[in-house]
């Protein structure tokens, strides 16, 4: 199951996600997402745990409790949405 995390403190590194997860069952994979310019931590990230009961168990577990100083936000993470492709034209138009 795909577990999403939020509220991080942007100290927060995937081996402490993985770590808070790995009490409640096995960690698949635990990723923060940065940006990809700077690398800074966006605030938020994704744990994967193989088994469902588990994953429950974590989301229930660790939702709204402190991580690095900061009550995260844990849940099933929803499938991404597809969103239309941004064109690259400058704003406006129409006026001349």
């Amino acid at each position: 199951m795909n577990i999403y995390v939020g509220n991080l403190a942007y100290s927060v590194t995937e081996d402490d996600l993985r770590t808070a997860f790995t009490e409640f069952g096995t960690v698949t994979r635990a990723t923060v997402i940065t940006d990809k310019f700077s690398g800074q931590s966006k605030g938020f990230g994704f744990v994967e745990m193989a088994n469902s009961s588990e994953a429950e168990a974590a989301i229930r577990g660790l939702n709204d409790k402190p991580l690095n100083g900061r009550n995260i936000k844990v849940n099933q993470a929803k499938p991404r949405e597809e969103r239309p492709a941004r064109s690259g034209g400058g704003g406006g138009g129409g006026r001349w």
